[in-house]
């Protein structure tokens, strides 16, 4: 026999805690102990790990004649994802936190029209990556503190608030001047990358609890945020001429869809499905169906070997008291709901959180430097170096239709990230790190200036077509993998991490892109008047 409880014995009379009793045989192992008050304390030892079953099949004894009662498990079969609602809130997750940067950076027309002469697209984009990285590794540091919906929440409303800001007071109202406008919207994207990054590694983490296709379909919808927005700004110029009236419209549909992406989010939470992962991963409880975490926290079990081995009175000399006991005066099996012990939740120490983080970085380190290496190669030509490249004959559409070349192709390259294929880290490593051919290749489309080595519009647009598609999937397939690697209770941590290293490729690739921009900005061609450019920037300023 094997429990786990507390008798009381007082007066010769056993009274178990909790009893149900069932005709069974006699209690064995007994271990009595004396309170202060002289009451006598029995202790059976019970739990739902090793019971005598298994120490049978383990020596190779016949599990013959073991008769064991436990109490049914009652486990809600694994949810599915009717009509793909799910995959569909979480593609909409991706695109609700890249949207409000690509809605900054992807009307260049007008921003160059604004700031002309200056690197406001340049300087946007490092505010963006040096404030993400602060957040990536504040929001790592957070993750055991605050909540996954806490944060996902701030991230939207940090998103929402510079958009409606700006695109009332700067764009519409035209509150501010030149210079005040400039340093509007670095503040505005620095808020925005805040919100956006915290929101975005925390949805990582959030889909690294569910499974892998999850991961797939927020990064498919980071590229469909590119795709929406370029699409948005090539409807609003075509419609409207006027550059302030398209960009309010711009802005506006931007507004519009991060409000849909966030209450979806509130309602997709609440769901069967996302509870049931979400839940099943914190408990750390692994792929299959874990009776343990499941049960009431009891089991009773009655072996028959032993008895048949001992006889029927069981005579054993491991028995401490000399003599059987029973309860109630004979054999029974009794039922103890033993209730689940209440767990108080405390802040890790700063040497535990430090030992978490390295141990899951020495599992998917390969995975982290290749996602890494994606990002840096990408940001050092994307935005920055593309929405410089320009032509006579199509003038500001080149960097706008470069750009959504771009966003379009890294669509498809996500989507083709969710092929079953089980890539080594090292092998992604490799592959991410030959992309660092786009470089050379995006230069020689503005160098030498005046009359780069690749002139023609089409040049740029089979380089940007190229890289979109590699960025898609080698900026995809390192994040789906690294959450398989580890264990479920480090999934979320898992994700949180390859975050931190998405976001230093992406301040690395910012920082060289300021180095390219030193090769663009005296390289415009004759057709563009510089010289209005120019005079029209120390007017406002």
């Amino acid at each position: 026999m094997h429990l786990e409880a507390g008798f009381s014995v007082t007066g010769g009379v056993t009274r178990p805690a909790v009893m149900g009793s069932v005709r069974g045989d006699h209690f064995k192992e007994v271990s009595p102990a004396v309170t202060p008050e002289g009451n006598i304390v029995m202790s059976f030892s019970f739990d739902s790990y090793q019971l005598e079953e298994e120490d049978h099949q383990a020596k190779g004894n016949p599990a013959k004649g073991i008769l064991t009662f436990m109490e049914p498990v009652i486990e809600d079969p694994e949810p599915q994802d009717l009509y793909h609602g799910i995959y569909f809130a979480m593609l909409l997750a991706g695109v609700g936190f890249l949207l409000p940067y690509n809605s900054f950076i992807t009307d260049v027309d007008y921003l160059h029209q604004k700031y002309a002469g200056t690197s406001i697209v340049f300087d946007m984009s490092l505010t963006y990556i040096l404030v993400a990285l602060v957040a990536v590794i504040l929001n790592n540091a957070l993750v055991e503190m605050l909540s996954l919906h806490t944060r996902i929440t701030v991230g939207y409303l940090f998103a929402l608030g510079p958009l409606l800001f700006v695109s009332i007071c700067d764009i519409w109202l035209d509150l501010f001047s030149l210079r005040q406008a400039y340093a509007v919207n670095l503040v505005a994207v620095g808020v925005v990358a805040f919100g956006c990054t915290v929101q975005q590694s925390s949805f990582y983490g959030y889909t690294g609890m569910l499974p892998k296709r999850y991961t797939q379909g927020v990064m498919t919808g980071e590229s469909t945020a590119g795709v929406i927005i370029s699409l948005s700004r090539i409807f609003t110029k075509l419609l409207l001429s006027d550059e302030t009236k398209n960009t309010i419209i711009f802005f506006f549909i931007s507004i519009g869809m991060e409000l849909m992406c966030f209450i979806l989010h509130l309602l997709v939470r609440r769901t069967h499905f996302v509870r049931y992962f979400t839940a099943r991963s914190r408990e750390a409880a692994p792929e299959g169906k874990d009776v343990a975490s499941h049960g009431t926290g009891y089991r009773v079990h009655h072996d028959t070997v032993t008895e048949e081995e001992n006889g029927p009175q069981g005579d054993s000399p491991r028995e401490s008291l000399g003599h059987e006991t029973e309860l109630s005066g004979s054999g029974a099996y009794v039922r103890f709901d033993v209730p689940r012990p209440k767990v108080k939740r405390s802040w890790p120490s700063f040497r535990d959180m430090m030992l978490h983080r390295y141990i899951v970085s020495r599992i998917i380190w390969a995975y982290m430097l290749s996602i890494a290496m994606t990002y840096f190669i990408t940001l050092c030509l994307f935005p920055g170096l593309e929405s410089e490249i320009r032509n006579c004959t199509l003038g500001e559409w080149l960097p706008i239709l470069i750009m959504a070349i771009f966003n379009l192709s890294d669509f498809v390259g996500k989507i083709l990230a969710a092929l079953p294929y089980d890539w080594r880290g090292t092998h992604l490593l490799a592959c991410s790190c030959l992309r660092v051919v786009f470089i050379p290749l995006f230069i020689m489309c503005v160098y030498p200036s005046g009359k780069p080595a690749f002139s023609h519009p089409a040049w740029p647009c089979i380089f940007s077509l190229l890289m979109g598609i590699t960025n898609g999937y080698f900026g995809s397939v390192p994040m789906i993998l690294a959450a398989g690697k580890v264990s479920p209770e480090q999934r979320e941590l898992a994700g949180n991490t390859m975050t931190v290293s998405y976001m230093t490729g992406l301040t690395l690739g910012s920082a060289v892109a300021y180095f390219a921009y030193s090769l663009t900005s005296m390289s415009q061609n004759t057709c563009f008047h510089t010289e209005i450019y120019n005079s029209s920037l120390a007017v406002g300023y």
